[in-house]
């Protein structure tokens, strides 16, 4: 009898210590999906990522990655993430206009320089007023695009008069800009503004340098106006769905977290990249890029004034103080020559 119960004993503790190593080496499963072509540098950059989840949780997490809009389109992505259709998506706030209000201050022309100055402050920005349109997610990353310019088909844009009723691909609220500026404003998704441009759908389109080459818009435009001044840009957000982050263990979380900070900065200095790659391959095929006098940058700044003033009068009809948007413009200027002198001592490459 004792020995049996020895015995007993014994596979009690195996079976206890068998299920325990069961548990401990359980694979947690995510999926993660990118609207960005598969070869596009952040496409690549958020395939790297779910790599590294892997290998820095010596393979407890495994992320199947979806790019090329195979598992949500970009319009979509925000709720696919709330929904758990994806439990990592890649996307931009301009899709969705008027989800995200607050952030939206970063489509305002508000003067960014380049898009490594823009997605730091952008992330600087969120971790300082931390928006409540963001609390149904785990937000690991924003990233502001470089400043959102002028690209045409077959008309040279070098003044405000140029711009008068050209059919222009615009999203969100960067269509108030392009309509202030005296041209018709043309919502597109990014997978379908190549052949747009190609058939003369539309005349042209408001977008970074970066697509020039990756999407590979200089085979159908023949000029870039660097309307840079104006500062605009466009934001995109790397999420989680919020309940598959809380339920990863601490020590998982910290690694998703400090693999998101160094992510962010790779992020910015591939917008600087993209956006001079963009530049070179339209001057390759004999493009022209139209560098604005500053008298003339000067006047379209002015007209895109009522533009901001239009969106603090919408933030305050929100519920919103005055005061407290003019805190996050202010907040914004402050970090953009912070982080124009940091660009400057890092040496990073810069378009403008």
């Amino acid at each position: 009898m004792k020995r049996f119960l020895i015995m007993l004993i014994a596979f009690g503790v195996f079976v206890f210590t068998f299920s325990s190593q069961a548990i401990s080496a359980e694979v947690i499963k995510l999926k993660a999906a990118n609207y960005l072509p598969t070869t596009h540098p952040m496409s690549e950059l958020s395939a790297k990522f779910c790599e590294e989840i892997k290998k820095r949780t010596n393979g407890r997490v495994e992320i199947s990655y979806y790019p090329g809009g195979t598992l949500l389109t970009p319009v979509k992505m925000f709720t696919g993430v709330t929904q758990g259709i994806t439990d990592l998506g890649f996307s931009h706030t301009a899709y969705t206009r008027g989800r995200f209000p607050v952030t939206e201050v970063f489509d305002q022309p508000i003067g960014f320089p380049s898009g490594y100055v823009a997605s730091h402050v952008s992330q600087d920005f969120y971790h300082k007023f931390k928006p409540s349109e963001w609390d149904s997610v785990q937000v690991l990353y924003m990233a502001t695009s470089g400043p959102l310019v002028f690209h045409t088909v077959d008309k040279p844009v070098k003044t405000l008069e140029d711009l008068k009723n050209l059919k222009i691909r615009a999203t969100g609220r960067m269509a108030d800009v392009v309509k202030a500026l005296g041209a018709i404003p043309m919502p597109l998704e990014m997978p379908d503004v190549y052949e747009a441009l190609r058939r003369k759908v539309i005349d042209g389109v408001t977008v970074d340098m970066s697509p020039l080459r990756y999407w590979k818009f200089s085979e159908v435009v023949k000029y870039t106006t660097a309307s840079w001044q104006l500062g605009t840009g466009y934001t995109f957000y790397w999420v989680m769905n919020k309940s598959k982050w809380n339920a990863l263990p601490p020590d998982i979380q910290k690694i998703f977290l400090d693999l998101s900070t160094e992510t962010l900065d790779a992020q910015a200095r591939i917008w600087n990249k993209m956006d001079i790659d963009g530049v070179e391959a339209l001057k390759k095929v004999g493009g022209q890029v139209i560098n604005l006098s500053d008298a003339e940058a000067a006047r379209w700044i002015k007209a895109v004034q009522p533009v901001m003033a239009g969106y603090k009068k919408e933030m305050v009809s929100k519920g919103h103080k005055e005061a407290e948007v003019d805190s996050w413009i202010s907040f914004i200027r402050e970090r953009i020559a912070y982080w124009r002198k940091e660009e400057a001592k890092r040496g990073v490459p810069t378009p403008f």
